[in-house]
């Protein structure tokens, strides 16, 4: 059940970073879950390395860690993705 929990915060996650980040993102839905998941396991781990590893109630300060890493991840992860297949599909559109 754990990894289901965590492909749900993923996408979750990976939503709420593409709203935020201005312009249009050009990445999948599967890999903005992925970035998503990603994100959540960096923000983990700078929470930890922050001191914020476990509190009591909800865990705010560890789920603002898990958006910014989040909203980092996929918009590198865009700006990555339309760099390597973004031209290629464009390619594809124009013939």
């Amino acid at each position: 059940m754990g990894w289901v929990w965590a492909i749900i915060v993923g996408l979750i996650l990976g939503l709420i970073a593409k709203a935020v980040i201005p312009g249009k993102q050009h990445s999948p839905l599967w890999l903005t879950t992925l970035f998503g998941l990603l994100g959540a396991i960096v923000g983990n781990a700078v929470a930890r390395a922050a001191g914020v590893e476990e509190t009591r109630g909800i865990d705010w300060t560890r789920h603002i860690f898990q958006l910014v890493a989040a909203i980092i991840i996929v918009a590198i992860g865009d700006m990555l993705y339309l760099a390597l297949w973004g031209n290629r599909r464009r390619r594809r559109e124009r013939a």
